[in-house]
């Protein structure tokens, strides 16, 4: 899946379940880009485009890809070390609802 695809799908989750009110979140794929999700904005939107995070997720975009189709457990490929979190870990706790 392109990051295009991945930020498209995440666009429809966010549109189904809502973001984390106030809140930005970047998914940060290494050399395959960024995906934000920008729970400030109103409607929230969810794009590529380098912005300041109050979390921040480090992770590969395959891992992510299975975590998004609920083949991996987020919490242990973070226990394992395949995602790492910057800042607020609340947030990144409450990002279990939008990836399932």
């Amino acid at each position: 899946m392109t990051l295009e695809e991945m930020t498209a799908e995440m666009q429809t989750r966010v549109a189904a379940k809502g973001a984390i009110d106030g809140k930005v979140v970047k998914f940060d794929f290494g050399d395959d880009g960024i995906m934000v999700i920008d729970g400030a904005a109103d409607p929230a939107s969810v794009h590529n485009n380098e912005a300041e995070a109050d979390c921040t997720v480090v992770v590969d975009k395959d891992v992510f890809e299975s975590i998004a189709a609920g083949e991996e457990n987020a919490q242990m490929a973070f226990m394992s070390g395949k995602l790492k979190v910057e800042g607020d870990m609340g947030i990144a706790m409450q990002l279990g609802t939008l990836l399932s």
